[in-house]
């Protein structure tokens, strides 16, 4: 047999019944499609990640050396001189905007200042406007307590909140203490300088009080060295004008200018209990049809500015507000 006449070899079997083209064939259709995927997600091959990775090997091994001698010295000062002003240019240029939000912190915070003090400021001024306010109430709480020393008297200190209508032909305030502080009608209320008026009705909380200017107020007086007596009358005005009159009991007595009329006081101490100075003598009349004398007494207390009063009580009064004890002392409730 020759060789032209040999039977065509038949192609090399694979155990898995492939030949080896086909198997060639298959890995390197495999490996197409592979860099297909990368390439089509934007992924860089293996070789390029491979040179990449040796690259950076290397450049850091010359790198080692650092400093001046390093090989990669030149290009990384070309870098710095080309990449640091373009850098500082961009935070420049982001700087403003990267600090809008505290910026917009820090203003929040200021007007939360600025609104604090504001607030501060008015509590300020408020206090300020009121000072006099206060000092004055002070004052007249202290005037009280010396009254309440000087002639023996306790009382409880309240305030004027009202003023009585001018069409009932009356003087009258009204004070924020009543019943429930112990107060009846027939009390004494006086201020600091001297005698306001009387109580002639109570509420729980408040009570009115008849001032001594009022044209149906008749107080029993006494003055001079001796006491004499005499009955002091409203003539149911106040202000500048607030005068009341004072009539003798002993027509022979003869009243002067300057002297002191204070209250002659009453049984069981109402509607007035005695000492507490009224007013001073002004004017002297003489009736002369009479034959008595009239005198003319202003009022120690300015009867339209009354603010702090003070209602006498007998002392050791259980009361749910203070008390100005005898002894000037004041009382707070338990």
């Amino acid at each position: 047999m020759t060789l032209d006449t040999l039977p065509p070899r038949r192609p090399d079997r694979v155990s898995d019944g492939t030949d080896a083209s086909a198997r060639a064939s298959q890995v390197r259709r495999v490996g197409a499609v592979r860099d297909r995927h990368e390439a089509r997600h934007g992924l860089p091959s293996r070789s390029l990640l491979v040179a990449l990775v040796l690259g950076c090997a290397a450049l850091m091994v010359v790198d080692k050396t650092g400093g001046e001698d390093s090989p990669v010295e030149p290009a990384r000062r070309l870098a710095g001189e080309v990449l640091g002003p373009a850098q500082a240019g961009v935070s420049a240029f982001l700087e403003p905007v990267l600090g809008i939000p505290g910026a917009l912190d820090t203003n929040d915070s200021l007007r939360d200042r600025v609104a604090a003090l504001e607030d501060e400021n008015a509590e300020l001024l408020s206090a300020l406007r009121t000072a006099g306010y206060d000092e004055h109430r002070l004052q007249q709480l202290d005037g009280l307590r010396t009254v309440a020393g000087d002639t023996g008297y306790a009382m409880v200190p309240a305030r004027v909140v009202a003023i009585g209508p001018a069409q009932t032909f009356s003087n009258t305030v009204t004070i924020d203490a009543g019943s429930d502080a112990g107060l009846h009608p027939d009390m004494t209320v006086l201020a600091a300088a001297g005698l306001v008026g009387r109580v002639t009705s109570v509420t729980s909380h408040t009570a009115v009080v008849r001032l001594i200017a009022d044209s149906g107020s008749t107080v029993g007086g006494r003055i001079g060295e001796n006491m004499e007596m005499g009955l002091v009358h409203g003539r149911g005005r106040i202000g500048d004008d607030a005068v009341l009159d004072l009539q003798m009991v002993d027509a022979s007595v003869v009243p002067e200018q300057g002297q002191t009329v204070v209250t002659a006081g009453s049984q069981d101490g109402g509607p007035y209990v005695s000492g507490v100075p009224i007013g001073e003598v002004t004017r002297v009349f003489e009736e002369i049809r009479a034959g008595t004398y009239r005198a003319e007494v202003r009022p120690f207390v300015d009867l339209t500015a009354l603010d702090m009063v003070g209602v006498v009580v007998p002392s050791g009064t259980q009361t749910n507000r203070p008390v100005i004890e005898a002894d000037g002392n004041l009382r707070m409730p338990s």
